[in-house]
């Protein structure tokens, strides 16, 4: 899957509106994205998503920032959904969810 969403990336990204919206409010830039899927693991896969298989991904910036990216690979381009910096109190990493109650 993480090779699909890699070559998917390498031919262009599109970026839903959300993601934009959530991109310029936490700073981060389409390259900033392009880092952090060269460095990405899968945390957990969506494949009967009620809007279509997705999946969220974490990796980190060249300067070590993480992001998180939830995103599909089931059109031509990858679309990314969102992405966000994992933290607290969600997240107790980057790659750990905090266990619910």
């Amino acid at each position: 899957m993480l090779a699909r969403i890699r070559s998917q990336a390498a031919a262009g990204i599109d970026v839903s509106q959300h993601a934009a919206d959530e991109m310029d409010a936490e700073a981060v830039t389409l390259d900033d994205v392009r880092e952090a899927l060269a460095t990405a693991v899968l945390l957990e896969d969506y494949p009967t998503h009620g809007r279509g298989p997705c999946c969220l991904l974490s990796g980190s910036t060249v300067a070590g920032r993480p992001l998180h990216l939830v995103c599909t690979s089931t059109r031509p381009r990858l679309l990314l959904i969102i992405v966000y910096k994992p933290q607290p109190p969600k997240w107790t990493t980057p790659t750990q969810r905090r266990p619910r109650p």
